[in-house]
């Protein structure tokens, strides 16, 4: 049973280091208590096992507005600084038979043959950011994240939706905010009001002149049966494509790309062919997920799990990014990161019905252009010592603030 006198984690805010602090939660076992900021209580799922579990079962539901008993009885304000996660109306927030008709109408943006459609536009942007990057001397530093990880993805999911490019940073920056766990209350008010209405504008101007994309298809179905999609959900799951399939696509690219730099003799194996760029990308999901502790499920009863009962209507965290490291799945050596590992099993694109969307886009470009980076600049460095490289700032994502590097064409400096 649970033991109301144990001390919670307090969650640092800046995510300084996501892995020590789970090392902190797995103290308590695969479920711990945590203080969130505002000074929420709430449980964290550290453990493989247990958050596979809590990812498979119904009773863990997703909306706050029905079953976090606080929020519904008024105690959580406007003042939270994770308000943005509640308050969105998509497929984050989304219970029983509406995430599964969400899901429905979502899952189609993502389809094998969609994805594989893509590959050439992928491929183009990646050329052109990689060729971008080759204007800059062998000797300068570049901030590859800014140049190459982020505006990547960016691109391709705001061709998706139908972004213009000189609307995206404007249309991408209330995600990242979002994600930024250091901001204040008000600013994360702040940024949600902005956010919705940004968007609702979108939609609006795409109703009066729709295109070849994403946000026309979802008003057209919404225009000839207005139950499928309401206002408010289509608003919602238009932030969530561009927040989704932006950030961890992100970090996936950056973690990769820092990992095989700070680790040579994982490089060398991958030059020689004993490893495999899929190795690679599956060991950056499970040692370095992009997402490191995503808010929020709420039991719809008492739930007795991993050696906790959590009451019925607290608030739950799964930290992707601490089950992929969880010893007792990956042994001593879950912290190491080693591409050659047989078991490779991670949770960094959720599991079943709440698995990502977003998930066969999202290899599919981190297929595309890692292996396009190190062809292109074979001997792409780090600028800065590895212990300079700084996280990106948040609890909720698992990422770097810059990758500073330094670039070489293929073939100089040999």
């Amino acid at each position: 049973m649970v033991v109301e006198s144990r001390c919670p984690v307090v969650i640092d805010r800046t995510g300084q280091n996501i892995h020590a602090e789970a090392d902190r939660l797995r103290e308590q076992g695969p479920v711990a208590r945590v203080e969130l900021p505002g000074g929420v209580r709430a449980w964290s799922v550290t453990g493989y096992d247990v958050a596979l579990s809590v990812l498979g079962d119904q009773r863990f539901s997703k909306d706050p507005r029905k079953h976090w008993t606080a929020y519904a009885n008024g105690e959580i304000g406007d003042d939270f600084p994770l308000i943005g996660w509640v308050l969105m109306d998509n497929l984050t927030t989304a219970h029983g038979s509406d995430h599964s008709r969400l899901r429905r109408l979502t899952a189609k943006a993502f389809t094998p043959r969609r994805v594989s459609a893509m590959r050439s536009a992928i491929e183009q942007a990646c050329t052109e950011l990689l060729d971008e990057l080759a204007e800059s001397g062998p000797g300068d530093k570049v901030d590859l994240k800014a140049r190459f990880a982020h505006p990547l993805p960016a691109r391709v999911i705001c061709d998706l939706v139908g972004v213009a490019p000189q609307d995206r940073a404007a249309m991408l920056r209330g995600g990242e905010v979002n994600v930024d766990t250091t901001t204040s209350p008000e600013d994360a008010a702040a940024n949600v009001e902005r956010w919705h209405q940004e968007m609702h504008e979108f939609v609006e101007s795409k109703r009066r002149t729709p295109g070849d994309d994403l946000t026309s298809d979802l008003i057209a179905a919404q225009e000839e049966d207005g139950s499928r999609l309401s206002p408010s959900e289509l608003v919602g799951t238009l932030h969530l494509m561009l927040g989704t399939g932006t950030e961890p696509v992100m970090n996936l690219i950056a973690n990769a790309v820092h990992l095989l730099l700070t680790h040579p003799e994982q490089r060398a194996e991958l030059r020689a062919g004993r490893i495999s760029w899929d190795d690679v990308i599956e060991e950056t999901l499970r040692a370095e997920a992009p997402v490191a502790h995503l808010p929020f499920r709420f039991p719809t009863e008492d739930v007795e799990i991993g050696g906790v009962t959590i009451p019925r209507g607290d608030p739950v965290l799964i930290a992707f990014a601490a089950a992929g490291r969880d010893p007792a799945v990956h042994g001593p050596s879950a912290g190491r990161f080693d591409p050659s590992r047989a078991d490779k099993a991670h949770l960094a694109f959720g599991h079943g019905i709440y698995r990502c969307i977003g998930m066969p886009l999202a290899r599919e470009e981190a297929r595309i252009v890692l292996p396009a980076l190190f062809t292109r600049f074979p001997d792409l460095d780090l600028a800065v010592a590895p212990e300079d490289i700084e996280p990106q700032g948040s609890f909720i994502m698992n990422g770097l603030r810059t990758l500073p590097v330094r670039l070489r064409s293929e073939g100089a400096g040999r």
